[in-house]
């Protein structure tokens, strides 16, 4: 290699390749499938039906422990009911800039005040109709054993008083069953007065920081990303379960009117008394309005005789057909979009599960969780109700917008600022 063979380039170097070889493992076809010997469609149902089964295993379960429980869930339960029917008068007190607690306490001594003048003024017409009602209950009874001296059974006087005899000698025999019976009955008003008494104290709180307790407990027990839907879910159950107690006042209205107005029309002594008794016992389905309908009958039957008893007997009966038939499915259950067949299927599972407290509570619960679910299922069909907020005196803000001061609404001034468009 000569001298000028130092200056001329150079090849460049031919790269080496280097062949890699990469094993992969296939993985062998997956065998085909047994056919199981159980169909699809069987399969389907036994998941809904053992689902459908715990669920109803729970309900009943529930309804249990209040029924075993009852000294202390059956005040909290209707402190709920009256806390929901003060609700509408709390929300427009507070709307007039009164405070929650003092409106409460004007809704529940409101409340109070208006049962106590109702039954003052049943007991002012029983005392000023009482000689009179003696008089009538006189002829009444001389009418009944001439119907039944007369009458297709041909009871003789004497026949009735063996009957009274008999009836007497009865009594003296069972004096200490009695006696136990008045024993019980003594502790059960007791029980009764303690219970009202404590009903009436939670649903002061419940209606009054009803909101704060919610929000305390649920920031114990829920997780906080859960707190919002299922806050907003119970606000709606909460707003269901109020225009139920509305539907229930308007029920018990038209069976305390009905049955007033066949004992005015009959001439029964103390329609307004029938009245106050029917709206007061209408607030216990089924068996309420059952019991105030016999009370008429007996009145009627001791005042104005058996034709009379038919005719009012005849008259409840229309009025319990009207309640459970129309007002009750179709009133209340538009009030709680619930279906008719469902309202009359819960309240009929309520009493034959816990009698009185079970239908009491049925619909209740059902209105309750119908709208929880809902809310749960479609948040977005849920508007965003908050509790209403006492009116405070407007302020001026410096940008000409006026708002209540304490209030959170977003506004022209308020904390959300409108979008800054980013330009280059």
């Amino acid at each position: 290699m000569g001298l000028f063979d130092l200056w001329r380039p150079r090849p460049a170097p031919t790269p080496t390749v280097v062949e890699r070889t990469v094993v992969r493992e296939v993985a062998p076809p997956p065998s085909p499938a047994r056919p199981s010997a159980v169909p699809d469609g069987l399969r389907d149902a036994a998941g809904w039906a053992w689902r459908l089964l715990l669920l109803a295993g729970f309900v009943i379960g529930l309804f249990r422990a209040l029924a075993y429980f009852s000294a202390v869930a059956v005040p909290i339960a209707v402190a709920f009911l009256l806390a929901a029917l003060l609700t509408p008068a709390v929300s427009q007190l507070r709307r007039w800039g009164v405070g929650p607690i003092l409106s409460a306490a004007i809704a529940l001594v409101g409340m109070v005040l208006l049962l106590a003048a109702l039954l003052t003024a049943v007991g002012v017409q029983a005392a000023s109709e009482a000689p009179e009602l003696v008089n009538q209950t006189t002829t009444g009874l001389q009418r009944v054993m001439d119907w039944l001296a007369s009458g297709p059974l041909h009871i003789s006087a004497d026949q009735v008083n063996a009957y009274i005899a008999q009836g007497r000698t009865w009594l003296q025999s069972q004096g200490s069953q009695l006696a136990t019976w008045a024993g019980s009955v003594g502790s059960s008003v007791g029980n009764f007065l303690a219970g009202l008494v404590t009903a009436l104290m939670a649903s002061f709180f419940f209606a009054a920081t009803g909101s704060s307790m919610w929000a305390s407990t649920a920031k114990w027990l829920l997780p906080e990303h859960a707190r919002e839907p299922i806050t907003r879910a119970a606000r709606k159950g909460w707003n269901s379960l109020v225009q139920y107690m509305r539907a229930t006042v308007i029920v018990c209205l038209v069976d305390a009117t009905g049955i007033a107005l066949v004992a005015f029309f009959l001439g029964v002594p103390m329609p307004f008394a029938l009245f106050a008794l029917t709206f007061i016992a209408s607030f216990i389905p089924i068996v309420g309005a059952v019991l105030a309908g016999v009370v008429a009958a007996v009145l009627a039957l001791v005042t104005n005789g058996p034709g009379a008893a038919l005719i009012m007997v005849a008259g409840v009966v229309v009025v319990n057909q009207v309640e459970g038939n129309i007002l009750q499915p179709f009133l209340l259950g538009r009030a709680v979009s619930l279906h008719p067949l469902a309202t009359l299927l819960g309240l009929t599972a309520g009493a034959t599960i816990s009698g009185v407290l079970g239908a009491l509570l049925s619909i209740p619960v059902m209105a309750f969780l119908a709208a929880f679910v809902k809310a749960m299922r479609y948040p977005e069909q849920v508007p965003d109700e908050r509790e209403p907020r006492e009116r405070r005196p407007s302020r001026r803000r410096p940008g000409g917008s006026s708002r209540a001061a304490g209030s959170d609404a977003p506004g022209p001034a308020g904390p959300i600022e409108a979008p800054r468009t980013l330009e280059a």
